[in-house]
């Protein structure tokens, strides 16, 4: 039977076969033995009408267990607005992989100019580029490029308050690209300034990299730290959660030179782990060790607005050995899609969630304490993400919130770290309470 949309005719098939010197598909698997090959019918269901295959998959999905989230660790429940999926189909929007046609992608181009303007106000940078694959990636793209910046510099320090699996993914990226990296000690669960500058004066550093908030959800001081950074010629680089910059002193009040982070807290649902959207920002002077793309915009012949590819890094192309990253795509779908959630929010929107955020934590966190069987683990300015020790069984407390349908918190050393969201309810917080109070 002839299939419109099988690729490959007979004649290509037979080129194929002819070139690798085999008579026909079977000569393919010749040597496979003939005892493991699969011969039986595949266990495909019949066919199935549009609505039995919608109640298929109710089915299946009615078989996950909802859980309330006030887990955290670098994955936040957010609200997503229902107008985002919509919009994100629209065909202006869901164009090339890759705009490279300025002139057929303008609507791409368009929304990947105005998320770099939003995140480069929301880091309080000069620059954005086009967004990164997720945050702890976009974090070793920092590392990567703060060497690039320094030269003959090739040590990058990492504070100890850096979420471990962004420290992971650091590590691998360094391994491969001759970067020796040094852990900065914490103090009383905050980056030990001592230590860094101690760090810092023995030489060699390009880059000094920090989290704010923490990993364990400390709202760190970082007062000196981009002076002592740039002292000793090193790039003061910070990690941050991209929603919580709404309220919080953003890395260009800090000093930074390059920050980055996850844009998943802008109501990208948390969805089993991806796909998410890093965001890279920096200074303008070291827009050309920026990896990815920036869009700018202009006018054309007839002079309209339009949108083009204004830079990118020109060894991604050519000169590859030279790169300072061959990244050469982004997550653009997930960056136009945190683009129609700071447009549909608005600063006052991303104020308010980052506020209720801030008021459901301190409110879960003052009634824990209350029940005398808790106690913080570090009595530091928190946001929307605390660290507790409980006085009982941690595995057995956990068991009880999930048996509840509450997924309560993360398990961290020995010790549960809690988050809020504006999501989460004064109801739902007190049944939390109830059953730790048990």
């Amino acid at each position: 039977m002839d299939y419109k949309y099988f690729p490959h005719t007979e004649s290509d098939l037979k080129a194929m076969m002819d070139k690798v010197g085999v008579k026909d598909l079977d000569g393919l698997y010749a040597q496979i033995p003939d005892a493991i090959r699969f011969k039986n019918d595949y266990q495909l269901p019949s066919e199935m009408s549009e609505i039995e295959v919608r109640q298929l998959f109710d089915k299946l999905g009615s078989q996950n267990q909802q859980m309330t989230c006030f887990a955290g660790y670098g994955v936040y429940d957010h609200y997503t607005p229902s107008v985002i999926p919509s919009l994100l189909q629209r065909s202006e929007f869901l164009t090339s992989y890759t705009p490279y046609q300025a002139e057929i992608s303008q609507g791409t181009l368009h929304y990947i100019f105005e998320y770099q303007s939003m995140m480069a106000e929301l880091t309080g940078m000069d620059i954005s580029n086009a967004s990164m694959y997720d945050g702890t990636t976009a974090c070793a793209e920092a590392m990567m490029m703060a060497v690039a910046a320094g030269k003959k510099q090739n040590k990058v320090l990492v504070s100890d308050t850096l979420n471990p699996d962004t420290r992971k993914v650091l590590d691998t990226y360094a391994l491969h690209q001759g970067i020796e990296l040094e852990t900065i000690a914490q103090k009383d669960g905050e980056t030990d300034v001592d230590d860094m500058k101690s760090r810092l004066a023995q030489g060699g550093v390009a880059g000094v990299i920090v989290q704010q908030p923490n990993a364990v959800g400390i709202v760190e001081d970082y007062t000196g730290f981009a002076e002592a950074c740039h002292e000793q010629k090193a790039l003061f680089i910070m990690d941050s959660v991209a929603a919580d910059l709404a309220v919080l002193k953003t890395p260009g009040e800090w000093g930074a030179d390059i920050a980055v982070g996850d844009g998943q807290s802008l109501g990208i649902p948390m969805q089993w782990g991806g796909p998410y959207v890093g965001y890279m920002c920096c200074t303008e002077k070291l827009i050309r060790k920026m990896p990815g793309r920036i869009v700018g915009m202009t006018k054309d012949n007839r002079d309209q607005r339009a949108f083009v590819l204004t830079l990118q890094a020109r060894e991604q192309h050519i000169r590859r050995q030279k790169a300072t990253s061959n990244i050469c795509s982004n997550q653009s779908l997930m960056a136009l899609f945190v683009t129609i959630y700071m447009s549909l929010m608005g600063k006052q929107g991303l104020k308010e969630a980052a506020e209720l955020s801030y008021a459901g934590a301190h409110y879960l966190c003052d009634k824990l304490l209350a029940t005398g069987k808790f106690h913080l683990a570090y009595d530091k300015p928190f946001f929307n993400e605390f660290l507790v020790k409980y006085d009982g069984d941690v595995d057995s407390l956990y068991k009880r919130f999930i048996d509840a349908g509450i997924l309560g918190g993360v398990k961290v050393d020995d010790g549960i770290l809690f988050a809020v969201t504006e999501k989460r309810t004064k109801e739902e917080i007190d049944n939390l309470l109830n059953i730790a109070a048990l």
